[in-house]
């Protein structure tokens, strides 16, 4: 065993040297011993052996230090060195030159193991991990795999422990057959990154056959003319071990006539052959029976016999011969069962029965009678199977001719198949990845092996793929390929790909293989919730019925699985004092929208929020929309009167001069509508009327005047129904009662109040004094600032109004203004107030407007006394209607 070790100053490497194949063993042994026999028997070593206690250390420039186990003494003399430290130069070199040759090349060759036949399944083989260098977890870490050339799993490799068993009985005679070495090849496959190692098991052959001879009885016909030393060919035995266990010897009993000598020829075959020693007799003896045994070389050997009937023939003094003693032939491997191989023909210069000849195959084995046939009249050999040339490439036939009269001649017949491309390239899938997650760089998608069993042209290969999709093939050591990806994969763009892998080789015509694979693209987290819209917009009406839907929101995710499911939910309101939580709810899982509660319009009209959908991925996505809520009008409120006021107390009375036009302005109802739109469109018309046709409603002002003059018969008192109707669906109206006293003069008492009101003072009669003292009281006050305004106004204007007074402005709100005529209070009328002074009762009323007059009627004189005066008189005036008021109740 030749070790080479160098040591340099940046690293140490050692160099294996070149595989031997040691000596057979005879038995099978036990695992320990096997593994040790194993390890030193096939181990890589060099051809020859010196003991370990020969060894030689050298130095060199080239090299810091060398060591040099055993020395095989082929490669090299052997060097002695003296105690003193003697040196070599040269020869140093040159030793060291052979020696890093040597090792050069034994470092490409293959792993080499051996196993006997017939051992045990689970038998161990070798280490592989301790082989290879590898720790043992390393195995299992890049996924090591055993792969032989025929794809039968005959070899296990235990990933736990590193060691390299027997998946089965290995039977060396079904395996190789007569072939010696039986070398199985097979390769040892890692991934991460992808190494392939080389390795070659020999299975060693165990003398488990006996020989046997193809028939139990050869007859052998023998002239009796025969001289002695003639020899006799006999038909050999057969046994299927190789090697020392096959056929070495062939012996019979004693005879007087006859002895077996053993030939071996140039293929390593023994075959016998009869020795004449004493001349033959026919009138003596006509025939013989010998009995031939042959044995193998096995340990213990075995036998096999047969028996040679020794037929004495009368002499016959012409041979058969053949035209040729060798035939050289070319067949097709494709040819048909039954064609023509070759003809054979040889002539026999003897007549009558010594003249017929007959052919027959000698030395036929199993193997070339189940292939070919011969005609033992016409020569003819034939087909009777298929050829491959990948199992046999080429035969050997003995063919022998023998005439009636015992004699025979021979020729060999060599058949070369040819090569013809057959066999369909094959294709191996040893790791297929799927699915593969989308956005990954280059990824390693599957690892396959091709091969074809034709020869040549006929054996090389092309490996492809569609041009359309985005995978590589890259090719390994070994025919292997790696198919990878050439980018990233988009999983929303294709999910799944169907990959035809192309195998075709160069031969012709071309034979190719096709292999499918499909490759998953399993989903990522990269797409975000979209919505269909960027904004919703809803309408709802208002008094809806809690829980009522809305509408819905929709988002759509454009990957799968769990990273497609969306959740829906209500983002915190931009506007801190929108009560969201109360209105609206959404179900998380289909975006269906809910009103929690009833809606207002009124309250209410819109509001706006945002909606989040959010996946399941990891880490989440998600994304946002606007919804905007739009509430509705819903007529559900009635027009509300504002002027006249009715909250309950005594009816407004309007006073209408007799003296008035048609036309004239008597007052003016003023109502407002919650609702908006056409619900809010307000129309007034006259219900009811004591005299009919004497007054008139506008229907789009309110304003109550005079449908004709006024007469003396005309009723002093009049009641009238003002019908306020929006223009909702189903309309909703309201009701106001006016009360129209038609005077002769502005200073004419007021009538009595109504009968309700003097029914309700005589119920208590204490609170009917306290509201006549209220009252007188406050008419003699109002009276005498009347009468003060009176003068002052008369002076300013020439001319005496009696009960003129001014109503504040600030008796309505200043916010309803009627912009489009629909019965809203406008701000442009001031309606002049006039009180009496009468016991029973406290009246105020709105008549046309006085101020535009007041101011304007003489614009250039300016008003005299205190420039306060005017708003002390409001001021006087809200005072009085106050306590009137008050003294009402």
């Amino acid at each position: 065993m030749v070790a080479l070790q160098a040591k340099t100053s940046k690293k140490k490497k050692m160099l294996p040297t070149p595989p031997q194949i040691s000596g057979q063993r005879e038995k099978p042994v036990s695992r320990a011993q096997d593994q040790q026999d194993s390890s030193e028997r096939y181990s890589p070593t060099l051809p020859d052996r010196l003991s370990t206690d020969r060894s030689l250390t050298v130095s060199a420039r080239s090299l810091s230090e060398v060591e040099l186990g055993p020395v095989p003494p082929k490669a090299f003399a052997e060097v002695k060195m003296e105690a003193g430290g003697e040196r070599f130069p040269k020869q140093r070199q040159v030793l060291i030159l052979f020696l890093l040759l040597g090792v050069a090349v034994a470092v490409w060759e293959p792993r080499r193991y051996s196993v006997l036949e017939e051992t045990e399944s689970g038998s161990f083989v070798a280490n592989l991990a301790k082989d290879l260098g590898l720790g043992i977890g390393e195995l299992a870490a890049r996924g090591a795999r055993v792969v032989s050339e025929d794809n039968q799993q005959r070899l296990q490799l235990d990933l736990q422990t590193g060691e390299l068993l027997l998946n089965e009985k290995l039977d060396r005679e079904e395996l190789c057959g007569p072939v010696e070495p039986c070398v199985v090849h097979f390769q040892v496959l890692l991934k991460k990154p992808l190494e392939v190692f080389r390795a070659e098991l020999l299975v060693r052959d165990i003398n488990d056959h006996s020989p046997e001879f193809p028939e139990r009885e050869m007859t052998l016909k023998i002239p009796e003319n025969s001289p002695n030393g003639t020899v006799f060919p006999l038909k050999r035995a057969q046994d299927l071990d190789v090697g020392n266990n096959n056929v070495q010897n062939y012996n019979i009993r004693p005879n007087s006539h006859f002895h077996v000598s053993t030939l071996k020829r140039g293929d390593g075959r023994r075959y016998p052959e009869l020795v004449l020693d004493k001349e033959l007799d026919y009138e003596g003896q006509s025939e013989f029976r010998i009995i031939i045994t042959a044995l193998d070389g096995g340990s213990p050997p075995r036998s096999g016999t047969a028996q040679v009937r020794i037929v004495v023939l009368d002499v016959n003094d012409n041979a058969p011969e053949f035209s040729q003693k060798h035939y050289d032939v070319q067949v097709p491997e494709d040819s048909p069962v039954g064609s023509l191989v070759v003809k054979v023909s040889a002539k026999d210069l003897d007549t009558g029965i010594n003249g017929e000849i007959s052919y027959s195959l000698f030395h036929s084995s199993q193997e070339l009678s189940k292939t070919f046939e011969l005609n033992h009249l016409s020569g003819e050999v034939r087909l009777l199977k298929k050829l491959d040339f990948e199992a046999i490439s080429s035969y050997e036939l003995d063919i022998e001719a023998s005439d009636g009269g015992g004699h025979s001649g021979k020729c060999s017949v060599f058949i070369k198949v040819v090569d013809v491309n057959d066999n369909s390239p094959e294709l191996t899938i040893s790791s297929l990845t799927s699915p593969i997650p989308e956005n990954s760089p280059e990824t390693e998608v599957a690892l396959f092996r091709v091969r074809d069993r034709d020869s040549g042209d006929n054996g090389r290969m092309i490996c492809s793929i569609q041009d359309d999709l985005p995978f590589l093939l890259k090719p390994s050591a070994e025919n292997f390929y790696t198919l990878i990806t050439e980018g990233a994969l988009d999983r929303e763009s294709r999910a799944e790909y169907n990959i035809t892998i192309t195998v075709t080789d160069l031969g012709s015509p071309r034979l190719k293989t096709e292999h499918i694979i499909t490759v998953l693209v399993s989903d990522v987290n990269d797409n975000a919730p979209t919505f269909t819209e960027s904004s919703y917009t809803l309408f709802i009406r208002e008094n809806n019925s809690p829980a009522l839907h809305m509408g819905s929101v929709s988002a759509t995710d454009r990957d799968s699985g769990s990273n497609s499911q969306v959740t829906y939910s209500l983002l915190p309101p931009q506007d801190p004092h929108l009560p969201l939580a109360s209105l609206v709810s959404i179900n998380a899982d289909n975006g269906h929208l809910f009103a929690l509660r009833s809606l207002d319009y009124e309250a209410l009209r819109a509001f706006e929020f945002r909606v989040g959908a959010i996946d399941a991925g990891s880490p989440a996505l998600s994304s946002e929309a606007l919804v905007r809520v739009e509430v509705v009008d819903d007529n559900d409120n009635s027009p509300f009167v504002l002027y006249p006021l009715q909250n309950g107390s005594a009816p407004c009375t309007e006073l209408v001069p007799r003296a008035a036009e048609a036309g004239y302005l008597v007052t003016k109802v003023v109502a407002v509508d919650s609702d908006s739109g056409q619900n809010a469109w307000l129309s007034y018309q006259l219900l009811k009327a004591t005299e009919p046709g004497l007054f008139s409603v506008w229907a789009h002002n309110g304003e109550v005047r005079t449908a004709r003059l006024l007469s003396e018969r005309d009723a002093a008192k009049h009641r009238l129904v003002v019908l306020v109707k929006d223009n909702g669906e189903p309309p909703m109206s309201a009701t106001v009662t006016l009360h129209v006293l038609l005077v002769d003069g502005f200073s004419q008492p007021y009538l009595r109040l109504p009968e309700v009101a003097l029914d309700e003072a005589q119920a208590d009669s204490l609170t009917v004094y306290l509201v006549i003292a209220l009252a007188s009281v406050s008419s003699l006050f109002l009276f005498s600032v009347l009468l003060f305004v009176a003068i002052r106004l008369c002076r300013r204007n020439r001319a005496a109004s009696v009960g003129r007074c001014l109503v504040p402005e600030s008796h309505f709100s200043g916010h309803l203004v009627d912009v489009s005529r629909t019965g809203t209070l406008s701000q442009s009328y001031q309606y002049e107030v006039c009180l009496t002074g009468d016991s029973g009762s406290n009246e105020f009323k709105f008549l046309k407007p006085i101020f535009p007059n007041l101011l304007d009627q003489d614009p250039e004189r300016k008003t005299e006394g205190n420039p306060n005066f005017r708003n002390s008189l409001v001021q006087m005036l809200i005072a009085a209607v106050e306590m009137m008021d008050s003294a009402r109740i």
